[in-house]
């Protein structure tokens, strides 16, 4: 899987369907983990989430993961645009995120838009891995696509993401066929959702989850009801670069 063949043209693909509605899940909880100082990144593509999580956290060290070298430069130009000094400690790696090991332990986790790339089974491999490395009170990030429950949105989220993987399986290659939920793999491994915000009609959502214990991948932690909001407006061995 790669992003390479689209990565100049992924941020007009994006709004060109979706406006500013995406940009607006990756950011609704930003306010909420400004106690972080040791971040993870889990596919940030172009950049944009990742030049206002260096704005919100100027002092937290910042492990980006990314498959695409070409969505690395573009993340890294963006980067170069905030003021001097922005961005010193962040650290881009690039390395398929299915096979990568995290090298230490998070207390804030991103996966915004890139779980949805991969089939169950490697989900709830990746998941696990990413809760392994997790600190005890960490929160992870989450903005994915959905299926409303029912209406004409059920039906218009249906067709586009139909079309969307279809897309993105002959571009990009990805391995996944269809959506998948993973919020039961995040359970399973001691998270709980505690605030989640539709967007775009339902069809996209943001999600705040937080691990409340050190608690073992085989252990469900007791879930909670998630406060949700409305939306504001409808090869080799890890490489890794400076930012």
């Amino acid at each position: 899987m790669s992003f390479d063949r689209i990565a100049r043209h992924y941020f007009w693909l994006e709004t060109v369907v979706f406006g500013a509605a995406l940009q607006r899940s990756r950011v609704h909880w930003i306010g909420r983990i400004s106690t972080s100082k040791s971040v993870l990144v889990l596919g940030e593509g172009d950049g944009r989430f990742l030049c206002e999580l260096v704005k919100a956290l100027p002092d937290a060290d910042i492990d980006c993961v990314e498959a695409s070298p070409r969505m690395i430069e573009r993340a890294r130009e963006r980067l170069r645009q905030l003021p001097a000094g922005s961005g010193k400690n962040v650290r881009f790696v690039r390395e398929d995120m299915g096979s990568w090991a995290p090298p230490r332990s998070y207390d804030l986790l991103v996966t915004h838009f890139v779980l949805d790339c991969f089939p169950s089974d490697e989900i709830e491999r990746i998941v696990a891995k990413l809760a392994h490395a997790a600190s005890p009170g960490a929160f992870w990030l989450l903005s994915d696509f959905t299926l409303p429950a029912k209406g004409w949105t059920r039906v218009v989220a249906r067709v586009l993401l139909s079309v969307m993987y279809a897309f993105f399986r002959i571009t990009t290659r990805i391995k996944a066929k269809a959506l998948v939920d993973p919020a039961p793999h995040l359970e399973k491994n001691g998270f709980v959702c505690s605030a989640r915000c539709p967007f775009y009609a339902g069809i996209a959502k943001s999600e705040l989850w937080r691990r409340l214990s050190s608690a073992c991948a085989s252990t469900r932690a007791p879930a909670l009801a998630p406060r949700e909001t409305r939306s504001p407006s409808t090869s080799h061995g890890p490489t890794s670069f400076p930012a």
